[in-house]
């Protein structure tokens, strides 16, 4: 079974997310990849990494996000979140959390949670 990893980075940590997947390219490679909008746009620009987009964080994509959990799609989530910045779709972020938590799915907030998903098979 191939593991769906969704990529999601608020814009003052999209660049930490982007270095961290350079530095995890080889252990991202046999995993089926999603993110939203513009940070999968951001990570298949400047990477040989094929990021499938789901939609735009603060349009839904959270939402879009947890509902793909629930369906059983997305097996680990990495967020590299932005703790010091306040969002419009806070709510939808704790959604997402929470959805993840309640179904037992990994979901790293930060690089170093990131590095032990990655490694865990």
């Amino acid at each position: 079974m191939t593991t769906t990893i969704a990529l999601v980075a608020h814009n003052n940590q999209k660049n930490n997310l982007l270095n961290w997947v350079k530095e995890n390219h080889k252990a991202l490679e046999g995993h089926n990849l999603i993110g939203t909008t513009n940070t999968s746009q951001l990570i298949n620009d400047l990477l040989d990494l094929n990021v499938q987009p789901f939609g735009h964080g603060p349009s839904g994509g959270d939402i879009l996000l947890a509902a793909r959990i629930l369906e059983g799609e997305v097996h680990k989530v990495i967020f590299f979140i932005d703790a010091e910045t306040p969002h419009g779709h806070e709510h939808d972020i704790q959604t997402l959390i929470r959805t993840a938590v309640l179904n037992n799915i990994p979901i790293a907030l930060n690089r170093a949670s990131a590095d032990l998903i990655v490694l865990e098979r």
